[in-house]
């Protein structure tokens, strides 16, 4: 009996630690675009992450044109263009909000402009005034329903495609402000 306890107890803190280390690692933004870089439905398609800001508020997508994600027009996949831009801001807004918010993508836009011919490039941005609004509108526990914007584009500037990405994002019960109860006289 005592040496499955000292099992299960082992087992558990080695899950724990590994939680840690890998919460750890996540913090990294060099190590974040490693990993993502090998995640089959980016790497599938030809989709590479060039960069993360240390203070995870922009990413930088870039997606060649080659065999993987030409279509039969010679041009790019368009599911390769949207899933440039599929994980990024919801990742990006789990990472700055931390675990006290719910984030799920809710909704998805993508307008196609012109043909992408060549390398494309998507940058992905939330700003501070976006987060603060966020974290504004959330504080009550309702849902906030937040709209953002990317473009993707040539090498040149020219846009390829227009991308709106709606998030959810709720603060999680435990972390609501609790209204003071009325005393009774």
């Amino acid at each position: 009996m005592g040496f499955r306890v000292s099992l299960s107890l082992c087992i558990f803190q080695h899950i724990r630690m590994a939680n840690l280390f890998q919460a750890a690692l996540l913090q990294n933004p060099g190590i974040v675009r490693f990993v993502m870089n090998r995640y089959a439905p980016l790497r599938g398609a030809g989709i590479r992450i060039v960069k993360i800001d240390a203070d995870f508020k922009r990413v930088v997508v870039e997606l060649p044109l080659t065999k993987k994600n030409r279509n039969i027009m010679g041009t790019a996949f368009g599911g390769s263009l949207y899933a440039m831009a599929d994980p990024f801001f919801m990742l990006m807004l789990m990472r700055l909000l931390g675990k006290q918010h719910h984030v799920w993508d809710q909704q998805a836009t993508i307008d196609f402009i012109a043909p992408g011919k060549g390398r494309v490039t998507g940058t992905y941005a939330i700003s501070e005034e976006q987060l603060n609004s966020i974290i504004e509108q959330a504080k009550s526990g309702d849902k906030v329903l937040y709209t953002f914007h990317a473009n993707i584009v040539h090498d040149d500037g020219s846009i390829v495609a227009k991308v709106s990405k709606v998030l959810y994002v709720k603060l999680k019960k435990e972390f609501r402000a609790q209204a003071p109860k009325a005393s009774n006289p």
